[in-house]
């Protein structure tokens, strides 16, 4: 898909190529879609990439239990969730359809950041995930993360992880 250059909003320099300007996507739930059972895959990055601020034990264990706490009362519910030392993951569904993912993981953000003093980037990655074969491979993904980057050797000793039960 080519991205397309709005011409009345820059204006080129004499040897500088225009770039094109992104257009933002919406992410609402198609119609035909229950949004109640959608799983989305769902990565939240902190604004200093590299810094360690949410994979130690303050407040690694407190940002853990916002998750749980919006699990238990319904908000969401959390497939699985990793804290990793600079970004979040999550594989979620959103049982209250009436209030937009976006509003939702914004206001957690926005709770986290004010709490604990994370400073997130303003936006976060969202992909609804459309298989079940998709939900394994993002799952397995997400627990292989910090053997990927070096932290631990085995997926099943990383402490910063919540895997709902059932799956």
């Amino acid at each position: 898909m080519d991205a397309q250059v709005d011409s009345s909003s820059r204006t080129p320099q004499r040897g500088v190529p225009t770039r094109p300007i992104r257009k933002r996507l919406a992410h609402d739930v198609p119609l035909w879609i229950d949004p109640s059972r959608a799983r989305y895959f769902i990565t939240v990055c902190c604004k200093r990439r590299g810094k360690n601020q949410l994979a130690i034990p303050d407040p690694g264990y407190a940002v853990l239990e916002t998750i749980t706490y919006r699990h238990a009362k319904g908000i969401w519910y959390s497939h699985l969730a990793l804290l990793m030392p600079d970004h979040a993951h999550l594989i979620v569904s959103f049982p209250q359809t009436e209030k937009r993912t976006q509003t939702i993981v914004s206001k957690w953000k926005e709770r986290t950041a004010k709490s604990f003093r994370i400073e997130w980037q303003r936006d976060f990655f969202e992909h609804r995930l459309r298989k079940e074969e998709s939900f394994r491979e993002k799952a397995d993904y997400i627990l292989a993360n910090p053997v990927r980057a070096g932290l631990v050797e085995k997926a099943e000793d990383w402490p910063y992880v919540i895997i709902a039960e059932p799956w």
